[in-house]
């Protein structure tokens, strides 16, 4: 299924505003924020990796008047706390997941989660099938890093020691102005507006002491444990959602499109949808088309 649009030119809203809060999650002090609405049902909005809770905010924008939305910031990501001596595993994001909407007393509830949160969403929706209503996962299906994938033990394990060794060397990159720090995100995907750019860059990123300016997300993300849920146990998860779950995917993505069809079939009720002139973050390159196919998903 492909879905054709022009890109949107509509700014940001106004009209509501989400107030922050913090949860704890293996002893660590997590951030989510909450848009109001509480009488209405819950809505869960899980960002990817090396992002922030803020990516959803047009979204939420646009619908916090139906739903009640909750968008968390991932361990070393956001306002969320970094891992020290641990390494960032899928399951310890699920775990995250499953704290805070059983601490939230959220479910049942609807979900739309990107890339990397879209992999944790599933995999939780797999151990919890009866507290999901319908699912929306962008770009999510793409499989967890290599270092998961068949190879004998000592290599993926010695391969995350010298992964692991060579961030340990790794500052986190310094740029001098947030105008410097606008102009990396606007590069990194050139279907952003410049006005989605600079809110993303604004809320992203920490001034440092001398300073100049630094991404919040914990440079540690970029390296997870070699030992972690496997490919055939992720498909395994999915065969156990009995919800209607929607896979979307940029038709200028880099994910490979043939895969993205095949995953369709691992599941009990999926269908998968292409978005036309957008790449992997569909939800900020095509927003009204996005939530046109999000309302009519969840209606």
């Amino acid at each position: 299924m492909t879905s054709d649009t022009a890109k949107s030119t509509k700014p940001m809203k106004g009209k509501a505003s989400p107030t922050s809060h913090t949860y704890y999650s293996q002893r660590m002090k997590l951030h989510y924020l909450d848009w109001g609405n509480p009488d209405a049902p819950p809505l869960l909005l899980v960002h990817g990796n090396r992002d922030h809770c803020h990516n959803w905010d047009w979204v939420a924008q646009e619908l916090c008047d139906d739903y009640h939305i909750i968008a968390p910031d991932f361990r070393g990501h956001g306002d969320s706390q970094w891992v020290y001596g641990s390494a960032y595993r899928r399951s310890e994001y699920i775990y995250d997941l499953a704290q805070l909407i059983h601490q939230q007393n959220l479910a049942p509830l609807h979900v739309i989660a990107h890339s990397l949160g879209g992999g944790v969403a599933l995999c939780y929706a797999g151990v919890y099938p009866e507290n999901i209503k319908k699912m929306i996962v962008i770009e999510g299906t793409g499989g967890p890093p290599g270092n998961y994938y068949d190879r004998p033990i000592h290599k993926k394990i010695g391969d995350w020691i010298e992964q692991t060794r060579k961030m340990a060397g790794r500052l986190p990159k310094r740029y001098e102005n947030l105008e410097e720090a606008f102009e990396r995100m606007h590069e990194a995907n050139s279907h952003l507006r410049a006005d989605q750019a600079r809110h993303l860059t604004a809320h992203g990123s920490d001034q440092n002491e001398d300073g100049s300016y630094s991404w919040k997300f914990d440079n540690y993300t970029h390296v997870m444990s070699p030992l972690d849920i496997l490919p055939h146990e992720t498909r395994e998860l999915w065969g156990r959602i009995d919800s209607p779950v929607m896979l979307v995917s940029g038709s200028e993505s880099w994910m490979d499109s043939v895969e993205r069809e095949k995953h369709v079939t691992y599941f009990k009720d999926a269908t998968h949808v292409t978005v036309q002139d957008a790449g992997h973050w569909v939800q900020h390159d095509q927003l009204d088309e996005f939530l046109r196919l999000t309302r009519d998903f969840f209606d």
